[in-house]
């Protein structure tokens, strides 16, 4: 059993907490927060009767990036053959964070459970992360 599902649009990382100098409490960014949700919804709407997994869970994120326009027709061809990765902001690690911290007590009961992870960034025609979530 797991689940699959896509988040379409600008891929967005896990900004760092922020602390508001009058008060010295951290928060997170809106942008963190909204990105969160989206992906929140996006998994909803895919299964809107989820139940978390309980076991070990192996997750695999594809992320898509548009082709940059100012890309020459050399890096075109490297990009059809697959062998050109987008090396762009955001970070990897942050990819990660942001779509694991939003599907907490949602895919799965913890993110502790995860013990296989595979994350990749590609370029695509729509930007857009694929998220597998299974248990095995």
């Amino acid at each position: 059993m797991g689940f699959e599902f896509e988040v379409i649009g600008d891929i967005k990382g896990k900004a760092r907490p922020r602390v508001n100098t009058y008060t010295c409490k951290a928060y997170t960014p809106e942008n963190t927060k909204d990105y969160e949700m989206l992906i929140k919804q996006y998994f909803k709407l895919k299964y809107p009767r989820f139940v978390p997994l309980e076991n070990r869970i192996s997750v695999k994120i594809d992320a898509y990036f548009k082709v940059p326009k100012t890309a020459t027709k050399k890096d075109k061809e490297l990009i059809a053959e697959g062998k050109l990765s987008p090396t762009k902001k955001p970070d990897i690690d942050n990819i990660v964070k942001i779509i694991l911290d939003a599907l907490n007590k949602m895919a799965f009961k913890d993110d502790n459970q995860i013990t296989k992870l595979e994350v990749e960034k590609f370029y695509g025609e729509v930007e857009k992360i694929v998220v597998k979530i299974e248990e095995y």
